[in-house]
């Protein structure tokens, strides 16, 4: 289980296909406290370490993690390529965003892009059958990032990016038509299914 709270940015240093799609990150944890086999959501996905040494470790994508993400969408996985980072949650962490799997339900596009004052109002597009799930003032995970839903129109939606969410996080990269991995809420999936059994 994850937060949504970036704690780093990492960069790909080295991606392989042997298999299943091999992807080496650096990054400033301190690797010698992560465990082999640990979970770190990489832009979301929940991914596990296979291998690690100083500022590095190695993570296994699946063709099927592939398929349901944004990892070989229009910007793949690539050498140089920063994505946001998140371990995993501890007993006792202070939780900060919302209740994040890590298990990324679908691909939403930015469609719009404006500036705010000092933020930033982006604009996207989710899939047909996850729109439903999104509802104002609730909580989306956007590349890893827990983020508050400021409106909904069918199935678009928009969120604010203050300044501080962008120099943390790779939002500051974003681009019109970039692909999102995207996970709903899981309160609203639920809610959504009691609603639909009564």
């Amino acid at each position: 289980m994850f937060t949504g709270i970036i704690t780093d940015i990492g960069v790909i240093s080295h991606v392989e296909q042997r298999g299943d799609m091999r992807a080496r990150i650096q990054t400033r944890y301190d690797m010698a406290s992560v465990d082999m086999g640990a979970s770190i959501a990489c832009d979301g996905c929940c991914l596990t370490v296979v291998d690690k040494g100083e500022g590095w470790f190695d993570v296994d994508v699946s063709a099927e993690s592939i398929s349901k993400t944004n990892l070989g969408g229009n910007k793949p996985w690539a050498e140089g390529r920063r994505v946001n980072l998140e371990r995993a949650l501890k007993v006792g962490d202070e939780l900060g965003g919302h209740i994040v799997s890590g298990h990324v339900d679908g691909v939403a596009k930015i469609v719009a892009i404006r500036d705010e004052g000092d933020s930033t109002r982006v604009t996207f597009e989710a899939p047909a059958e996850l729109a439903k799930f999104i509802a104002p003032k609730g909580s989306v995970a956007l590349n890893g990032t827990s983020l508050t839903v400021n409106e909904v129109d069918g199935n678009t939606f928009g969120v604010n990016m203050i300044p501080h969410t962008k120099q943390v996080t790779t939002w500051g990269d974003m681009a019109e038509g970039d692909a999102i991995n995207l996970e709903i809420d899981t309160l609203a999936r639920y809610v959504a299914r009691l609603a639909e059994a009564s």
